[in-house]
C-alpha cells in the first residue's frame, strides 16, 4: 500500500466559501492563506491560489525589500512584517516604496 498517493499539482486547492467571494480575496484557513482568482458564489466549489505570484495591499508609510518575508493581517486586510497574530504568506519579489499601495509577494506556505 502506498504512503502516500498524488492528487494535483497543488497550485489551486478546492474551496466552498459559506458567503460569496470576489475575485482577489485573501482566504485564510489555519495557517493556510489562499486567494481567489475567480469569484466564488457561496455554497459552490471554487478554487483557491496557494502558490504564485500576486499583488497584496500594503500601508502606505512602510517600505519593503525583495526578499523580506510578510504575514497577512487579515483584521486589516494588508500585508505586516509582524508575525504575531497573522499569517505567514511568503517573500517579496519586488521592492514597495512608501507611497505604494501594493507589493509583490511569491505566495508560498
Amino acid at each position: 500500500m502506498p504512503q502516500a498517493t498524488f492528487i494535483q499539482e497543488g497550485h489551486y486547492i478546492d474551496y466552498t466559501p459559506v458567503g460569496a467571494l470576489a475575485s482577489g480575496d485573501v482566504v485564510v484557513q489555519g495557517d493556510l492563506v489562499g486567494v481567489t482568482v475567480r469569484p466564488i458564489a457561496a455554497g459552490e466549489l471554487g478554487s483557491l491560489a496557494v502558490d504564485g505570484i500576486f499583488d497584496f495591499n500594503k500601508n502606505t508609510g512602510v517600505a519593503f525589500t525583495v526578499g523580506t518575508i510578510l504575514f497577512w493581517d487579515d483584521t486589516n486586510n494588508v500585508v505586516t512584517t509582524t508575525s504575531a497574530g497573522n499569517k505567514s504568506i511568503g517573500k517579496v519579489v519586488r521592492a514597495a516604496a512608501l507611497t505604494d499601495t501594493t507589493v509583490r509577494i511569491r505566495l508560498s506556505q
